[in-house]
């Protein structure tokens, strides 16, 4: 992943936990430098380990540090000088998510070896939209429900998330229903 996304994670740490705690982290994760180049590439690994990290010393869950991260990243990006790109993917909620796949094509021409999850919208009703989302990554699927509440609060909407299907050997996906 690139550093962009680890610096987002420094950044929640930092804010929610303080330097000491991000230190820790970095010990606990093996990592010596504390902070990340944006546009460098890192081992997926590390971001795992980073996350571990946060899990074992704040006593949160995985899923729930990927979950708060995820809803941090929207808000992280758009400060960190990506709010213009983000506003050319949609002026809603709906036509945002519609339009993922187009922002990560306009990214991936600053971060050519960029490899981000693939989402397609379905099943779109005044009070709910699907989400389908296919990555090659693993075990990241609760950071998504914290994207799309982050994005959310972005479009000032209060929404609720389930997951309704789960990648597997019949399903090459998972998929979540957003109701609004």
């Amino acid at each position: 992943m690139y550093g962009l996304v680890n610096k987002a994670i420094k950044d929640l740490v930092v804010k929610e936990f303080g330097d000491q705690t991000w230190d820790e982290v970095c010990k606990m994760a093996g990592f010596e430098e504390g902070d990340f180049v944006g546009m460098e590439r890192y081992p997926d690994s590390l971001t795992y380990q980073l996350v571990g990290s946060i899990s074992k010393i704040t006593n949160m869950e995985s899923k729930d540090v990927l979950e708060a991260f995820g809803e941090h990243w929207i808000l992280y990006t758009a400060d960190e000088g990506y709010g213009d790109i983000m506003n050319l993917s949609g002026n809603n909620f709906v036509d945002f998510l519609s339009n993922l796949d187009m922002l990560h094509e306009r990214i991936a021409g600053l971060m050519p070896h960029l490899s981000p999850p693939k989402f397609t919208t379905r099943n779109s009703t005044q009070q709910s939209i699907e989400l389908e989302y296919r990555s090659e990554r693993a075990g990241l699927t609760p950071m998504l429900y914290g994207l799309i509440k982050g994005l959310a609060k972005r479009y000032d909407m209060v929404v609720s998330v389930e997951q309704i299907e789960f990648k597997s050997t019949t399903h090459d996906c998972d998929v979540f229903r957003i109701t609004f």
